[in-house]
């Protein structure tokens, strides 16, 4: 049979066959009352299932299969806990089944029982070769239904990416102002850079900067030499000074520098160095100490981009992208889209983790607020299915398609997609 099990569960969950008058392989008639809840995990497919079989009610687990003797190709008949399965749910029966009791399993046979279109839906999505597996048909849904399964996936998604905040704050003895940071410096890297800010921000603790808030040449000491670019010879007074900080900050907190071969300059706008984003960064740190606490504060958008708006970047940079290369004018503060980049993927995942965390739904509410008032991100991904009409012009929508493409379409899930289910259902 040419689709999978997941595909029988989705006619079983959502009750999509022909169940006016039904019957059990070998005649007993059968009421579906409940079809049961999903088991994600191991054991039968449906729990707490609802069934009246020959006027006898049942609760208890399903278990489905293509064939019926797929139960014993997984040997199920040796399995006890599967003797509570109350029906088999198969598209073919080809084999009695017995319980380990050696009572006989009813079962339900689905071949006939729902419409063909249904199936050449499913393997039209399935064996797409598309952008994505609903280009086709997308188009065709009401924009209220698309609206609905984005508002569910980004909240998919920003869960997901509170267990990772959550998980590193445990490891930093929840210290929000650390984690902050953390996740701030991988922003600052974007997705090129991500890592060897990463790295740069647990091999240079935020306390460590914090002891140096009034030094801006010992803030951008500490950074440039723990990202590995002070390991070089100097003509210039400027990365001279820098160099001799570092090397004694370096001796007295014990410092190991991150590899300098992990940072990448290949194909970027000489604006999106990494020295140049190290030396937006320093100012940042300048500017604001204890930013966290801050971002809570900050109630409006217009707040927020004052915090990362006219940093202190040290004029060096007003003329250089890199150490020794002198350049004309060099644009030192981040612009607009950058900002809105850093609200989108960090100030609002925090202030829905902190929210979620210190049971603040209002702070939950700001983070969805802030994502309806930026506009959407612009990318490949993104303008996938915009050019199919889908509507996206702010963060939110923007944010919650990076989940869809992610999390189903890449995967091909389209039977738990609720955009998948409709197409299917049409």
């Amino acid at each position: 049979m040419d689709f999978s099990e997941n595909f029988l569960h989705f006619i079983w969950q959502f009750r999509l066959f022909n169940s006016a008058k039904l019957y059990c392989a070998d005649g007993e008639e059968l009421q579906v009352l409940h079809p049961g809840i999903l088991n994600k995990d191991a054991g039968p497919d449906f729990s707490m299932a609802k069934l009246v079989i020959d006027q006898t009610s049942w609760i208890g687990q399903v278990e489905i299969h293509i064939k019926s003797s797929d139960w014993l190709a997984h040997g199920h008949q040796n399995d006890p806990f599967y003797n509570a399965v109350i029906l088999h749910v198969v598209y073919q029966h080809d084999s009695p089944v017995y319980r380990t009791n050696g009572s006989l399993l009813p079962v339900l046979v689905l071949e006939n029982l729902f419409p063909i279109r249904m199936l050449a839906n499913y393997h039209e999505l399935i064996a797409s070769v598309n952008s994505f597996p609903c280009q086709k048909h997308i188009a065709s849904l009401d924009q209220f239904i698309i609206e609905g399964v984005l508002s569910r996936v980004l909240i998919e998604r920003f869960e997901q990416k509170s267990a990772e905040v959550f998980l590193k704050l445990k490891a930093h003895c929840g210290d929000w102002e650390q984690v902050f940071y953390y996740f701030l410096a991988r922003n600052f890297g974007f997705k090129v850079n991500a890592v060897p800010f990463e790295l740069l921000a647990d091999a240079l603790p935020q306390q460590i900067l914090l002891k140096h808030q009034d030094n801006p040449l010992q803030i951008s000491a500490l950074l440039f030499g723990q990202a590995g670019f002070l390991d070089h010879q100097f003509d210039e007074p400027y990365p001279i000074q820098l160099q001799k900080e570092y090397a004694f900050l370096k001796k007295k907190y014990g410092l190991i520098a991150v590899d300098k071969a992990l940072w990448k300059f290949l194909r970027m706008r000489p604006q999106n160095f990494p020295t140049v984003r190290l030396a937006q960064f320093a100012a940042l740190n300048l500017k604001s100490s204890k930013l966290f606490s801050k971002v809570l504060e900050a109630e409006t958008l217009a707040e927020l981009y004052l915090l990362f708006n006219d940093l202190p970047v040290n004029e060096y940079w007003q003329t250089h992208y890199h150490f020794n290369k002198n350049t004309g004018h060099v644009v030192v503060q981040p612009g607009l889209s950058s900002v809105q980049n850093i609200i989108i993927n960090t100030v609002c995942l925090f202030l829905f983790s902190f929210g979620k965390y210190t049971d603040q739904p209002a702070l939950v509410e700001r983070a969805f607020d802030f994502l309806e008032k930026i506009p959407a991100e612009r990318n490949f991904i993104v303008n996938q299915y915009v050019k199919e009409g889908i509507k996206v012009d702010r963060a939110f929508a923007s944010q919650a398609l990076l989940q869809l493409n992610k999390c189903y379409c890449n995967q091909k899930k389209c039977l738990n997609c609720g955009i998948g289910i409709k197409i299917l259902k049409k």
